[in-house]
């Protein structure tokens, strides 16, 4: 029997890393973007908004989980961020419910905590919410439409606060946030294959040495990361931004202050 997983937002960076991580026998990709791709072996293409409750339903058919990527994956005026993040989230919820879906995999940020200061020791999963952007509130938007479709229609759903996953870190702060391209893949499949995982709230990065938050709860689903950002140190460890203090680096700076009409 061929597993099938289906990935929004797969022309994405995150989505991109993640096809060849999670190619293996016996398992079927089904790839959803507004973006155009090409199918490779073992993957389809579906064109769809995560928005089209129709669409997203209709690519929700016959797959055993989605991880939700899609969406915008920065900061952006309001009525774009609560349609594309807030309501696509409800979309592919939704749409996983009326399929059939037993497990979705929701690609939260660092951002739905992001004024939270750095502290002494690591942050713990399930931080209580302090989005530091109409982004940040999206995704605490989808942490609780994630915790509701849980309770109330028995989805697994798996939550991952992602610090900053790139092939290698850019500055000082990703020597904490960091999650290496094959970290990513092996999270995912461990969020994949753990059994009955119910609702949970996850730090997402590598074993970087300077980490900032817990990794209990990853590891819990099976989670052994083996990359480190320290390998990046001596060329990284200048490049550091005033607002590092604090969870959602850059993000809580005045650059991203809704402006005023007229002014």
């Amino acid at each position: 029997m061929t597993e099938k997983i289906l990935i929004t937002g797969a022309a994405g960076l995150v989505g991109t890393f993640l096809r060849e991580r999670l190619a293996s026998p016996g398992r079927g990709l089904r790839l959803s973007d507004i973006t155009e791709l090409t199918a490779g072996e073992g993957e389809e293409v579906i064109s769809a908004s995560v928005t089209d409750l129709e669409a997203m339903t209709a690519a929700c058919q016959g797959v055993d989980a989605v991880i939700h990527l899609g969406g915008l994956s920065g900061e952006f005026d309001w009525p774009s961020i609560m349609d594309t993040n807030i309501n696509g989230t409800y979309t592919v919820l939704e749409a996983a419910r009326r399929a059939g879906v037993p497990r979705v995999i929701l690609a939260s940020s660092n951002h739905a905590v992001g004024y939270y200061p750095q502290g002494d020791t690591d942050a713990p999963d399930e931080l209580f919410p302090r989005p530091d952007t109409y982004y940040g509130v999206s995704k605490v938007a989808m942490e609780a439409l994630g915790s509701l479709y849980t309770d109330r229609y028995g989805l697994h759903v798996i939550c991952l606060r992602i610090g900053s996953c790139f092939e290698q870190p850019r500055n000082a702060r990703m020597l904490a946030t960091w999650l290496s391209p094959d970290d990513c893949g092996r999270l995912m499949e461990a969020a994949l294959s753990t059994p009955e995982p119910g609702f949970r709230v996850v730090w997402a990065i590598s074993a970087n040495t300077r980490g900032w938050w817990s990794l209990d709860a990853a590891k819990s689903l099976g989670y052994e990361p083996k990359d480190d950002a320290e390998v990046y140190a001596d060329e990284l460890e200048s490049v550091v931004d005033p607002y590092d203090t604090v969870i959602g680096g850059a993000f809580c700076s005045p650059k991203y202050d809704a402006p005023i009409p007229g002014r």
